[in-house]
C-alpha cells in the first residue's frame, strides 16, 4: 500500500513540476518579447506604430499598419477558403462516410499537419504562384490570394479535426429524435448537430486564425514582401512575421530598429494568445454541455 501510495505521490510531483515549468517558460518568453519590444514606445508613439503606414528604418520611422492589414487580409482569406472546405469535410466524415472511409482519410489529414511549413511554402512557390499568375493574368503569382490559398491548406487539419470531435460529441439522441419527428438526414446534420457542436466547430475555426497569423514560412515565399499597402488581394504584400523574419539580420541588438521588430511579434503574439484562450473556453464548454 505505502509503495502504490508512493508511486503515485512521485508521478503527481512530476506532473506539477511539469505544469509549472511550461508556465515559467511561457513567462520567460512573455518576458522576453515584450522587454525585446516595448522600449519602441521611447522614440515612436503606439498609434504611430499602430496605424502609421510607413516603414523606414533608416528614417525612424516605423509603420506597421500595412503589415498588420496585410497579416488580417491573408488570415481571412485562408477562413473563406478553409471553413466551408474543413467544416464540410468535418460532417461527412462524422456523419456520413463509412467506417472504411473514416479511418483512411482521418489518418491522411492528420498527416497534412505534419508536413513542414517550408515543404508548404515550396509546393506553393513552384505550383499554386503559377496557377494564381496564368488564371488572373498577373505579372507576378506571388501575391495576397496565393499566400491565403496556401495557408488554408495548412489549416485545414485543424479545422477538420476539431469539427469531427464537436460533431461526434452531439449526444446520440439529438439524432434520434429529429429522425422521429420525421427529418430527413440532412434536415438533421443543417439543423441539429451543426448548431449543437457549432462551439467547438468555432473553436476548431479560431486555433485556425491562429494558426495563419502565425505562419512564416510558407508565407514569405509567395506573398511577394513589398513594404506597401496593397489595394486589391492580387498584389504583392508583407505580413508581420515576413517582416520579422526578413529584417531581423539586419538589425542591430537593441537598436530602435530592433526594437520595432520585436513590436511586430508582440501583436499577433497578443492576438494568437487572446485567440487561443477564446477556443480553449469554447472547446471546454462544449464537452461540458455533452457531459
Amino acid at each position: 500500500m505505502n509503495k502504490v501510495f508512493d508511486t503515485e505521490k512521485i508521478v503527481g510531483t512530476t506532473l506539477m513540476l511539469s505544469s509549472i515549468t511550461a508556465i515559467v517558460i511561457l513567462f520567460l518568453i512573455i518576458l522576453f518579447i515584450f522587454d525585446g519590444g516595448l522600449p519602441l514606445f521611447q522614440h515612436v508613439t503606439a498609434t504611430d506604430f499602430l496605424f502609421g503606414n510607413k516603414w523606414i528604418p533608416a528614417k525612424n520611422l516605423y509603420g506597421a499598419f500595412q503589415f498588420i492589414v496585410v497579416t488580417l487580409l491573408v488570415t481571412l482569406g485562408a477562413l473563406i477558403i478553409a471553413v466551408p472546405l474543413g467544416v464540410s469535410c468535418a460532417v461527412f466524415l462524422a456523419e456520413i462516410a463509412p467506417k472504411w472511409a473514416r479511418d483512411i482519410v482521418r489518418p491522411a489529414i492528420e498527416l497534412l499537419a505534419g508536413i513542414p511549413s517550408i515543404i508548404y511554402g515550396v509546393f506553393a512557390l513552384v505550383v499554386v504562384v503559377n496557377i494564381v499568375r496564368i488564371s488572373f493574368n498577373l505579372a507576378t503569382g506571388e501575391t495576397i490570394i496565393a499566400a491565403s490559398i496556401i495557408l488554408a491548406v495548412m489549416i485545414l487539419p485543424i479545422i477538420i479535426s476539431i469539427s469531427q470531435d464537436a460533431i461526434e460529441s452531439v449526444p446520440r439522441l439529438y439524432k434520434e429524435g429529429a429522425y422521429s419527428m420525421g427529418a430527413t438526414d440532412w434536415q438533421t446534420i443543417s439543423r441539429v448537430i451543426i448548431p449543437a457542436a457549432s462551439q467547438g466547430i468555432i473553436a476548431g475555426i479560431i486555433l485556425g486564425m491562429g494558426r495563419a497569423i502565425g505562419e512564416t514560412m510558407a508565407v514569405v515565399l509567395v506573398i511577394g514582401n513589398v513594404e506597401a499597402m496593397p489595394s486589391t488581394i492580387f498584389e504583392p504584400g508583407e505580413t508581420l512575421t515576413s517582416a520579422i523574419l526578413l529584417e531581423m539580420g539586419e538589425a542591430v541588438v537593441k537598436s530602435t530598429h530592433y526594437n520595432a521588430l520585436f513590436c511586430l511579434g508582440i501583436v499577433p503574439f497578443i492576438i494568437v494568445l487572446f485567440l487561443s484562450a477564446l477556443s480553449s473556453r469554447l472547446i471546454t464548454k462544449n464537452k461540458v454541455r455533452f457531459a
